[in-house]
Order: C-alpha cells, then structure tokens, then sequence
C-alpha cells in the first residue's frame, strides 16, 4: 500500500526532477522519489542520526 506525503524542495532540485520527468528517466514525481529513498537509504555513506538505536 502507498501513502501519500508532502515535501518542500527548492527550486532547483524541482527543475532537475522535470528535468529527468521530461527525458523519460521517471515515469511520474512519485517514481522519482521512491527511487531517490530507497537509493539513499541502502547507502553507507549518510547515517542516520540514531543509529546506535537501530
């Protein structure tokens, strides 16, 4: 099941997402970011500020 949310971005990241919309990249805003979160979050390099609790 999906859930909806709400973000704020600045103008550039929502230029560079049309941007990769336009060329065929992602077929939606949602596809985007779902992939974005999932790419970030199975990533080492940025640590989540808890992690001593996980």
């Amino acid at each position: 099941m999906k859930v909806k949310l709400s973000i704020s971005l600045d103008q550039e990241t929502v230029q560079k997402v049309e941007e990769r919309l336009q060329d065929g990249t992602f077929r939606n805003k949602s596809h985007c970011f779902e992939w974005a979160v999932k790419q970030q979050l199975g990533s080492k390099m940025i640590r989540p500020r808890n992690e001593e609790h996980l």
